[in-house]
């Protein structure tokens, strides 16, 4: 068990779905003290890899346009040193199995470059003080949070869905809108762009001026709504969903143009291939981890160090989407790796239920709760796919947040990225949507061809 692992945690490491208290005033005492107002650890570690956290990065970057592209705080560092596969037995422990796989399968391209590390991780004082209430008020019956509201929900964490909680319901800011592009990479190499989107996001569980009271009302906590300008066969495409506490009151529409519908789609979760990706990747892989968690049995492994992609800002500035994405990954010199303090959680397919990945493993960061990486196993047992997010900073919000995304598959050697870095609006901080901007009748009115 790493020496990180509070006590509170080591006879707390798996859960079922069961009903768990929140934790004592006395345990949330520590978000004020060495803990963070997030819940991560305040403190470096012993030998400096990893600093201590002093507030984050709130300062506005040089370059940035508000709305538009971003720019890179770190963009004049350079790498300490990079992991290779003729040097990756000497890092192994701070290697996750999806990333190891990488530099075995792909050896003379996929590299580790390995930046010092910034703790810019921050929010706005509500959200804190909303994560704090929510140590003590927050509790999960069975697989549903409650009493929790416009904060990081488990700041304490006594569970693996806890965990994973805190990474659905991460501060990202609350009504947010991008752009961005979505390769297929083939198993012979070829980057095949299959969507291109604008996404509107707004999270009421982060609405000021809404509440505890508010939000039980309807438990929505997430709406999105994707529209679709390419390729020349999909444009005109629309996707809008509402995310749900409770899964199955979860919902999600379509707009398919050759039929001139709205769909409501049947079975928006899981294991299903998501329209945004063209099918490519299945719902609960977007983001490395989305929607419900009653597929799985969710165990804590403990708090580990970890190389994983951080502060990736300089992902943002290339020219064009060539010079991100080489054959069968992202372009190594546009990636930015540094050393973080993770929860690992474990998922083991639930008794009774059915998924393609019996078996996943999530690192979930613990200053952004962001799951920056993720491993997945198949029913023979054997590493199937390996999931990857970009963490990127941005001090308007202020917070850390999720860009670009995607996987590859480890057994058929393709893939899917996601990324946002050659479009003119980069992770946009708006005003709030219309109250109908992610329902039905909106894709009916919308979407016209």
């Amino acid at each position: 068990m790493n020496k990180l692992f509070t006590p509170l945690l080591v006879t707390l490491l798996s859960f079922g779905p069961e009903t768990f208290a929140a934790v004592s005033a006395e345990e949330a005492a520590k978000l004020n003290k060495e803990l963070t107002p997030f819940g991560a650890e305040r403190a470096g570690n012993k030998d400096g890899t990893i600093p201590a956290w002093t507030g984050g990065y709130t300062t506005p970057i040089p370059g940035d346009e508000p709305g538009g592209r971003r720019g890179d705080p770190f963009k004049d560092e350079k790498p300490l040193f990079s992991i290779t596969p003729a040097n990756a037995d000497q890092y192994a422990d701070k290697l996750t199995d999806g990333t190891k796989a990488l530099l075995k399968k792909y050896p003379e391209s996929f590299r580790i470059n390995v930046y010092k590390t910034h703790r810019t991780a921050a929010a706005p004082k509500w959200v804190y003080d909303n994560t704090f209430k929510n140590a003590t008020s927050g509790k999960m019956n069975g697989d549903i949070p409650e009493g929790v509201y416009g904060g990081v929900p488990f700041p304490i964490p006594q569970s693996g869905a806890e965990v994973m909680w805190n990474h659905v319901l991460r501060w990202r800011g609350i009504s947010t809108s991008q752009m961005f592009k979505g390769y297929q990479l083939t198993a012979n190499g070829k980057a095949v762009m299959v969507s291109d989107l604008v996404q509107d996001i707004e999270m009421p569980y982060y609405l000021p001026d809404s509440s505890l009271e508010e939000l039980a009302k309807t438990n929505n906590y997430w709406r999105s709504r994707l529209d679709t300008t390419g390729p020349a066969i999909r444009a005109g495409e629309a996707l809008a969903g509402v995310e749900n506490f409770d899964g199955d009151k979860a919902q999600a529409w379509v707009y398919l143009v050759g039929q001139r519908r709205v769909r409501k789609l049947p079975n928006a979760c899981c294991d299903t291939p998501s329209p945004a990706t063209a099918g490519v990747m299945s719902f609960d892989e977007v983001t490395t981890f989305a929607g419900r968690l009653d597929r799985f049995d969710w165990k804590i492994i403990g708090k580990q160090e970890k190389y994983v992609p951080y502060n990736s800002n300089g992902a943002l500035q290339v020219k064009d989407d060539a010079e991100l994405i080489s054959e069968h990954h992202l372009n190594p010199d546009h990636v930015r790796w540094e050393l973080h303090r993770v929860w690992v959680v474990e998922a083991n397919l639930r008794s009774g239920k059915r998924h393609q990945a019996v078996r996943s493993r999530y690192y979930c960061d613990e200053d952004s709760w962001i799951c920056l990486l993720g491993d997945r196993w198949d029913a023979k047992g054997q590493l199937w796919k390996t999931l990857h997010a970009d963490a990127v900073v941005a001090p308007d919000a202020p917070a850390v947040v999720m860009t670009s995304f995607g996987f590859n598959d480890l057994v058929s050697g393709t893939g899917f990225e996601a990324i946002i870095n050659n479009k003119p609006k980069q992770y946009a901080l708006v005003p709030r949507f219309a109250k109908d901007a992610f329902s039905a009748d909106s894709l009916v009115g919308d979407s016209l061809r």
